[in-house]
Protein backbone atom coordinates (compact mmCIF):
# COMPACT_ATOMS: atom_id res chain seq x y z
CA UNK A 1 0.00 0.00 0.00
CA UNK A 2 1.79 3.50 -0.72
CA UNK A 3 0.35 5.70 1.99
CA UNK A 4 2.25 8.57 0.76
CA UNK A 5 -0.19 8.30 -2.32
CA UNK A 6 -3.30 7.92 0.05
CA UNK A 7 -2.54 10.59 2.11
CA UNK A 8 -1.88 13.10 -0.85
CA UNK A 9 -5.81 12.01 -1.94
CA UNK A 10 -7.65 12.63 1.64
CA UNK A 11 -5.58 16.01 1.37
CA UNK A 12 -6.82 16.91 -2.33
CA UNK A 13 -10.23 15.71 -1.63
CA UNK A 14 -10.61 17.31 1.77
CA UNK A 15 -9.18 20.42 0.81
CA UNK A 16 -11.75 20.26 -1.99
CA UNK A 17 -14.58 19.32 -0.05
CA UNK A 18 -14.47 22.08 2.79
CA UNK A 19 -13.78 24.82 -0.29
CA UNK A 20 -16.38 24.09 -2.22
CA UNK A 21 -19.10 23.66 0.57
CA UNK A 22 -19.73 27.12 1.31
CA UNK A 23 -19.88 28.03 -2.34
CA UNK A 24 -22.00 24.83 -3.25
CA UNK A 25 -24.81 26.13 -0.42
CA UNK A 26 -24.61 30.03 -2.06
CA UNK A 27 -24.35 28.82 -5.77
CA UNK A 28 -27.24 25.92 -4.85
CA UNK A 29 -29.36 28.41 -2.56
CA UNK A 30 -29.58 30.60 -5.39
CA UNK A 31 -29.93 28.31 -8.48
CA UNK A 32 -33.34 26.61 -6.80
CA UNK A 33 -35.01 29.91 -5.00
CA UNK A 34 -34.08 32.50 -7.65
CA UNK A 35 -34.92 32.86 -11.22
CA UNK A 36 -32.71 34.83 -13.12
CA UNK A 37 -31.50 35.63 -17.13
CA UNK A 38 -29.33 32.96 -18.19
CA UNK A 39 -29.77 30.69 -15.48
CA UNK A 40 -30.11 27.78 -17.82
CA UNK A 41 -27.04 28.78 -19.31
CA UNK A 42 -25.25 28.58 -15.64
CA UNK A 43 -26.91 25.29 -14.71
CA UNK A 44 -25.51 23.99 -17.84
CA UNK A 45 -21.91 25.45 -17.60
CA UNK A 46 -21.58 23.90 -13.93
CA UNK A 47 -22.55 20.07 -15.53
CA UNK A 48 -20.57 20.68 -18.00
CA UNK A 49 -17.69 18.53 -16.10
CA UNK A 50 -20.26 15.44 -16.00
CA UNK A 51 -20.11 15.10 -20.11
CA UNK A 52 -16.88 16.00 -21.12
CA UNK A 53 -14.19 13.67 -21.04
CA UNK A 54 -12.04 13.52 -18.40
CA UNK A 55 -8.76 14.00 -20.85
CA UNK A 56 -10.57 16.88 -22.59
CA UNK A 57 -11.14 18.49 -19.28
CA UNK A 58 -7.74 18.10 -17.99
CA UNK A 59 -6.43 19.44 -21.42
CA UNK A 60 -7.82 22.54 -21.25
CA UNK A 61 -6.70 22.91 -17.48
CA UNK A 62 -3.51 21.88 -18.56
CA UNK A 63 -3.27 24.80 -21.46
CA UNK A 64 -4.65 27.39 -18.88
CA UNK A 65 -2.26 26.29 -15.91
CA UNK A 66 0.52 26.44 -18.16
CA UNK A 67 3.77 28.07 -17.82
CA UNK A 68 2.93 30.52 -20.74
CA UNK A 69 -0.74 31.43 -20.21
CA UNK A 70 -1.81 34.38 -17.95
CA UNK A 71 -2.86 32.67 -15.14
CA UNK A 72 0.35 30.78 -14.83
CA UNK A 73 2.42 33.54 -15.15
CA UNK A 74 0.26 35.45 -12.47
CA UNK A 75 0.75 32.30 -10.53
CA UNK A 76 4.62 32.01 -10.93
CA UNK A 77 5.15 35.61 -10.46
CA UNK A 78 2.50 35.53 -7.58
CA UNK A 79 4.36 32.28 -5.80
CA UNK A 80 7.46 31.32 -7.57
CA UNK A 81 6.37 27.53 -8.91
CA UNK A 82 4.31 27.09 -11.83
CA UNK A 83 0.69 26.04 -11.34
CA UNK A 84 0.52 22.70 -13.74
CA UNK A 85 2.52 20.07 -12.26
CA UNK A 86 2.16 21.18 -8.63
CA UNK A 87 -0.92 20.43 -5.60
CA UNK A 88 -2.01 23.81 -5.97
CA UNK A 89 -2.84 23.42 -9.67
CA UNK A 90 -4.51 19.51 -8.91
CA UNK A 91 -6.34 21.82 -5.73
CA UNK A 92 -7.75 24.46 -8.64
CA UNK A 93 -8.83 21.54 -10.77
CA UNK A 94 -10.25 19.32 -8.18
CA UNK A 95 -12.65 22.50 -7.93
CA UNK A 96 -13.47 22.92 -11.31
CA UNK A 97 -14.26 19.48 -12.15
CA UNK A 98 -16.14 18.93 -9.14
CA UNK A 99 -18.31 21.54 -9.13
CA UNK A 100 -21.68 19.61 -10.26
CA UNK A 101 -20.78 16.84 -7.58
CA UNK A 102 -21.36 19.83 -4.85
CA UNK A 103 -23.84 21.91 -6.28
CA UNK A 104 -26.34 19.59 -7.55
CA UNK A 105 -27.16 17.75 -4.65
CA UNK A 106 -27.13 20.93 -2.72
CA UNK A 107 -29.74 23.01 -5.25
CA UNK A 108 -31.65 19.66 -5.33
CA UNK A 109 -32.33 19.58 -1.52
CA UNK A 110 -33.18 23.86 -1.25
CA UNK A 111 -35.54 23.21 -4.09
CA UNK A 112 -37.55 20.44 -1.83
CA UNK A 113 -38.39 23.31 0.29
CA UNK A 114 -41.82 24.66 -0.58
CA UNK A 115 -42.02 28.40 -1.04
CA UNK A 116 -44.48 28.23 1.49
CA UNK A 117 -42.49 27.75 4.64
CA UNK A 118 -40.07 30.45 3.40
CA UNK A 119 -42.74 32.64 3.26
CA UNK A 120 -44.19 31.77 6.95
CA UNK A 121 -40.40 32.61 8.25
CA UNK A 122 -41.02 35.99 7.23
CA UNK A 123 -44.35 36.49 8.01
CA UNK A 124 -43.15 35.44 11.40
CA UNK A 125 -40.97 38.24 11.28
CA UNK A 126 -37.14 36.62 10.56
CA UNK A 127 -35.36 38.44 8.07
CA UNK A 128 -34.45 36.66 5.25
CA UNK A 129 -30.94 35.89 6.67
CA UNK A 130 -32.67 34.56 10.23
CA UNK A 131 -34.42 31.95 8.14
CA UNK A 132 -32.20 30.80 5.94
CA UNK A 133 -30.17 29.83 8.78
CA UNK A 134 -32.42 28.61 11.16
CA UNK A 135 -35.52 27.05 8.43
CA UNK A 136 -33.71 26.58 5.09
CA UNK A 137 -30.09 25.13 6.36
CA UNK A 138 -31.44 22.84 8.87
CA UNK A 139 -33.89 21.23 6.04
CA UNK A 140 -31.41 21.09 2.97
CA UNK A 141 -28.49 20.15 5.30
CA UNK A 142 -29.14 16.41 4.19
CA UNK A 143 -28.36 17.40 0.16
CA UNK A 144 -25.48 19.47 1.91
CA UNK A 145 -24.16 16.43 3.60
CA UNK A 146 -24.46 14.50 -0.02
CA UNK A 147 -22.99 17.02 -1.75
CA UNK A 148 -19.65 17.04 0.40
CA UNK A 149 -19.72 13.14 0.27
CA UNK A 150 -19.80 12.94 -2.98
CA UNK A 151 -17.39 15.42 -3.92
CA UNK A 152 -15.22 13.94 -1.41
CA UNK A 153 -15.49 10.42 -3.00
CA UNK A 154 -15.42 11.78 -6.45
CA UNK A 155 -11.85 13.65 -5.48
CA UNK A 156 -10.35 10.01 -4.30
CA UNK A 157 -11.24 8.43 -7.48
CA UNK A 158 -10.27 11.13 -9.93
CA UNK A 159 -8.05 9.93 -12.66
CA UNK A 160 -7.68 11.70 -16.19
CA UNK A 161 -7.73 15.36 -14.46
CA UNK A 162 -5.26 14.42 -11.91
CA UNK A 163 -2.71 12.67 -14.27
CA UNK A 164 -3.21 15.70 -17.26
CA UNK A 165 -2.63 18.55 -14.94
CA UNK A 166 -0.82 16.75 -12.37
CA UNK A 167 1.81 14.47 -13.93
CA UNK A 168 2.01 12.09 -11.26
CA UNK A 169 5.53 13.09 -9.32
CA UNK A 170 5.82 11.44 -6.40
CA UNK A 171 4.95 13.57 -3.01
CA UNK A 172 3.80 16.13 -5.08
CA UNK A 173 0.84 15.15 -7.51
CA UNK A 174 1.14 11.02 -7.53
CA UNK A 175 -2.46 10.21 -6.00
CA UNK A 176 -4.01 6.63 -5.34
CA UNK A 177 -5.32 6.79 -8.73
CA UNK A 178 -2.18 7.74 -10.19
CA UNK A 179 -0.22 4.98 -7.99
CA UNK A 180 -2.90 2.03 -9.36
CA UNK A 181 -2.34 2.84 -12.67
CA UNK A 182 1.27 2.76 -12.21
CA UNK A 183 1.07 -0.47 -10.25
CA UNK A 184 -1.63 -2.22 -13.50
CA UNK A 185 1.45 -0.55 -15.78
CA UNK A 186 4.04 -3.10 -14.10
CA UNK A 187 1.59 -5.92 -13.73
CA UNK A 188 1.73 -5.67 -10.05
CA UNK A 189 -1.99 -6.69 -9.60
CA UNK A 190 -1.54 -7.18 -6.13
CA UNK A 191 -0.24 -3.90 -5.45
CA UNK A 192 -3.46 -2.28 -7.76
CA UNK A 193 -5.78 -4.73 -6.10
CA UNK A 194 -5.50 -3.50 -2.60
CA UNK A 195 -5.74 0.51 -3.18
CA UNK A 196 -8.56 -0.50 -5.75
CA UNK A 197 -10.14 -2.48 -2.56
CA UNK A 198 -9.60 0.94 -0.50
CA UNK A 199 -11.01 2.93 -2.84
CA UNK A 200 -14.12 0.80 -3.49
CA UNK A 201 -14.78 0.88 0.16
CA UNK A 202 -14.92 4.97 0.13
CA UNK A 203 -16.74 4.70 -2.67
CA UNK A 204 -19.34 2.65 -1.67
CA UNK A 205 -19.17 4.37 2.08
CA UNK A 206 -19.92 7.68 -0.09
CA UNK A 207 -22.95 6.12 -2.08
CA UNK A 208 -24.46 4.38 0.84
CA UNK A 209 -24.50 8.02 2.54
CA UNK A 210 -26.00 9.76 -0.13
CA UNK A 211 -28.77 7.17 -0.75
CA UNK A 212 -29.40 7.48 3.13
CA UNK A 213 -29.72 11.23 3.07
CA UNK A 214 -31.05 10.97 -0.41
CA UNK A 215 -34.47 9.61 1.09
CA UNK A 216 -34.78 12.65 3.31
CA UNK A 217 -34.37 15.09 0.44
CA UNK A 218 -37.90 16.16 -0.44
CA UNK A 219 -39.42 15.91 2.31
CA UNK A 220 -39.99 19.15 3.33
CA UNK A 221 -42.97 20.36 1.08
CA UNK A 222 -45.83 18.20 3.12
Amino acid sequence: MEWTAFALSLELAGTTAVILLPFGVIAGRALAARDFAGKGMVQALLALPLVLPPSVVGYYLLVAFGAASPLGVLWQKMFGHTLAFSFSGLVLASLIVNLPFAVQPIERSFAAIAPEIREAAWVSGLSHWAAFLRIELPLAWPGILAGVAITFAHTMGEFGVVLMVGGGIPGETRTVAIAIYDHAQTLDGSGAGRMSLLLLVFALAALGLVQMLGGRVGRHDG
